[in-house]
């Protein structure tokens, strides 16, 4: 067994990719609702700022067919450079394959359109070529069918890619909510991205801990959940 793949995530020994994020391809995507596939892909780039991790943004044909980056992609990442290529496999791209290079981390964690096509060809070149361990942020990432998702998934599987989900990468990242660092940082990213648990985060706050309730101006007043 490779025992790398047993090692957690953490600040310091991964990197993220974000695939061709851009709304003709979202356009095309029916594995996933594509609101909540948004919302996701904007939680694991607000996650990947807060702790600092290396991250990538390549576009391909942004001007003759695909459109610009999710803005509020770009909101989180306004100074990243975007990755222009031609090719629908990223890792073709000289540029592309520098800048992972760059970063000097083998754990590459992906998010990605579409699945079948992007995803997969970019996850076994570096494979193959770069000896990378790509990590499948499979609810971040989206398919033309459900099929051509899972069954492109079950193919990256099966060659050794490690699934994921978004949420599951934050906390990883996390891992102890005594890191008070990041704690309050990571707690915004749940209450705005994460759903039900965002939900209960906000319960937990204003009922269990009497902090004063929300409001769209002034969140920043809630005082964090101790930690455990």
């Amino acid at each position: 067994m490779n025992k790398s793949l047993l090692e957690q995530l953490t600040p310091d020994n991964c990197q993220v990719i974000f695939i061709d994020q851009q709304p003709q391809m979202a356009f095309g995507v029916q594995s996933i609702d594509r609101q909540t596939l948004k919302n996701n892909v904007v939680g694991l780039a607000k996650a990947a700022k807060v702790f600092n991790i290396p991250t990538t943004i390549t576009t391909v044909e942004t001007e003759s067919f695909s459109g610009h980056t999710f803005p509020e992609l770009l909101d989180v990442f306004p100074n990243a450079p975007l990755l222009e290529r031609t090719s629908m496999n990223s890792w073709d791209d000289q540029k592309v394959r520098d800048a992972l290079a760059k970063n000097d981390r083998k754990k590459v964690i992906v998010s990605g359109l579409w699945t079948e096509v992007c995803n997969i060809t970019f996850s076994f070149g570096a494979m193959l070529e770069g000896d990378y361990e790509i990590y499948m942020v499979a609810d971040a990432s989206g398919g033309t069918t459900k099929e051509a998702h899972d069954y492109a998934m079950q193919r990256m599987i099966q060659a050794g890619v490690i699934p994921v989900t978004w949420q599951q990468v934050l906390l990883e990242w996390q891992r102890d909510w005594a890191k008070r660092d990041t704690y309050d940082a990571v707690m915004d990213i749940v209450r705005e991205h994460s759903g039900a648990y965002g939900m209960g985060a906000d319960y937990a706050y204003t009922m269990v801990h009497k902090a004063p309730e929300r409001t769209k101006t002034s969140h920043e007043v809630l005082a964090p959940i101790p930690a455990k």
